[in-house]
């Protein structure tokens, strides 16, 4: 370790200002931890507010006993609140930004802060998606410069992305890194390119989530339980747009394709449509659900009025794939036949996410008839969903029989129309594909990446062991199938996977 590190113990005390949420929220977790805290706004009235947020949060956490009311005026006795910046910043050891994320703002206000702090201040800003080199690069000591994001609420998430610039010393961001361990948090070292490692890798996943709803691949129910119970991620892609809101996702996503380029950084339209509309999602009312009006969920398939075929031809594949379900079916009285028939209402094959089911329709002579099943598996214990893969020659009413099947046999289904990929591993592999880009590139490790997805964004297993799970090489047939049938350069295998692939490799080795 270099002797210039400064360590956490000698870190006494920080500013913070911006107190919104994420500020009000940094302040009392700096509070938390002993040291002193000055916590600065612009103006009186701002003060207040943000005042009045951080004493309800600490108020509610005496209330539910995770915090006494002995240690809560503690912590308030070591928060000096003020709207004098200079004044503020001028014995801090640490100086963390949260104000508005304006590139201007930012600037005039390091501008301050060269004059105010001590040379030896540490300057962090919490920045989701602004140039932090460029920040820094207007400042008298850029070496001193970092990047310290804090997820919301900042005193719960435990991730922390530290992110060094072109222009930061070693010594800098080791301090920090520390410091967010001291803080009982766990960092992420990650270098200045937009989005960091979780908004670089989240935000284009969910915008190809709506590109999947806008081209009909499949409902906006189905995308999200295809996420949820197929990849096993805590919330539908679609759901979570609408929580984060439409209009801040989208920012993001402009902001990543003013860095990279590139189709996988394009605003799907439909998220430009809803913005225009004023359509935020939850903050507004409504996004792509609507939260005003509580209605049941839209059933693209009335299953109550499908009925459960009689008969049904289920053609038996090489590797065995369908074997125990033809034994759920006939346990359930329903006749298995090995080929189709006048009578058979529904003919079910093997899908394989690389291949059309179209083709295997047109073998069997009743494309009609046909729905692809292709089992997926959550990879931590649970079961996964069942994709029903339609292609556009099957009749409606053959798909609303292959639902009304697995409502009966008890099986968590989704359906969607038979493109490469089809809906789980459409949605996980090209963000897989995104993460391997960003270990290629020198962004980020893999343990890091890894964790930062599971502590900012509650995946249960990282993007990285995720993809070594599903096997490379299946990963890379997978994409190139995509790219084959859409032209979309997004879903060419970045060279390092096609490299793992071929060598037999694991990223979490």
């Amino acid at each position: 370790m270099t002797s210039n590190v400064i360590q956490p113990a000698d870190i006494r005390e920080v500013a913070v200002i911006g107190l919104g949420l994420m500020g009000s929220g940094i302040v009392e977790l700096v509070a938390r931890s002993g040291r002193r805290v000055v916590a600065i706004e612009i103006n009186q009235t701002f003060l207040d507010q943000g005042m009045a947020r951080l004493h309800a949060s600490l108020d509610r956490a005496v209330t539910r006993g995770k915090l006494t009311a002995t240690a809560r005026d503690e912590m308030l006795a070591r928060i000096r609140p003020t709207d004098d910046i200079a004044a503020g910043v001028a014995g801090a050891d640490l100086v963390i930004e949260a104000i508005p994320e304006r590139m201007e703002l930012k600037r005039t206000l390091f501008a301050q802060l060269d004059e105010a702090c001590r040379a030896d201040a540490i300057l962090g800003t919490n920045t989701s998606s602004l140039s932090i080199t460029e920040i820094a690069g207007g400042t008298r000591y850029p070496a001193r410069v970092a990047g310290l994001h804090f997820f919301n609420p900042a005193p719960v998430m435990k991730l922390v992305e530290v992110i060094s610039t072109v222009l930061t010393s070693p010594e800098t961001t080791e301090t920090l890194a520390l410091l967010a361990h001291d803080l009982r948090k766990t960092p992420v070292q990650v270098s200045d390119r937009a989005g960091f490692i979780v908004n670089a890798l989240l935000v284009p996943y969910l915008n190809h989530a709506v590109r999947l709803l806008e081209t009909a691949q499949a409902t906006r129910e189905d995308i999200d339980e295809a996420a949820t119970a197929g990849l096993g991620l805590p919330m539908g892609p679609l759901t979570l747009l609408d929580l984060v809101g439409l209009d801040t996702s989208l920012a993001v996503m402009e902001v990543l394709k003013a860095e990279f380029g590139g189709t996988r950084y394009t605003p799907a339209s439909l998220l430009r449509k809803l913005c225009d509309a004023r359509l935020f999602g939850r903050k507004s009312g409504r996004g792509f659900y609507d939260y005003q009006h509580s209605t049941a969920a839209a059933e693209d398939l009335d299953l109550a009025s499908a009925l459960v075929p009689g008969e049904v031809a289920l053609i038996k594949d090489s590797g065995g794939l369908l074997d125990d379900l033809a034994s759920q079916i006939a346990a359930a009285g329903i006749s298995v036949m090995p080929k189709p028939s006048e009578e058979t209402g529904l003919v079910i094959v093997a899908a394989d996410p690389a291949r059309r089911v179209l083709d295997a329709a047109l073998a069997i002579g009743h494309p009609a008839d046909v729905v692809g099943i292709h089992f997926t598996g959550t990879g931590n214990g649970k079961p996964g969903v069942i994709e029903l893969v339609v292609p556009d020659v099957t009749a409606p009413g053959t798909a609303a029989k292959a639902r009304a099947l697995a409502a009966k046999l008890g099986l968590d289904a989704v359906t969607s129309r038979d493109r490469p990929g089809f809906l789980t591993e459409a949605l996980a592999y090209s963000q897989f594909n995104d993460a391997v880009r960003m270990f290629q590139d020198g962004y980020a490790s893999p343990a890091d990446i890894d964790t930062a997805m599971m502590l900012g964004c509650g995946y249960p297993r990282g993007p990285l062991q995720m993809l070594d799970d599903a096997g490379p090489a299946h990963v890379v047939t997978v994409l190139e199938a995509m790219h084959a049938a859409t032209g979309d350069p997004a879903f060419t295998p970045v060279p390092l996977l096609a490299e793992y692939a071929t060598a037999g490799r694991r990223f979490r080795d």
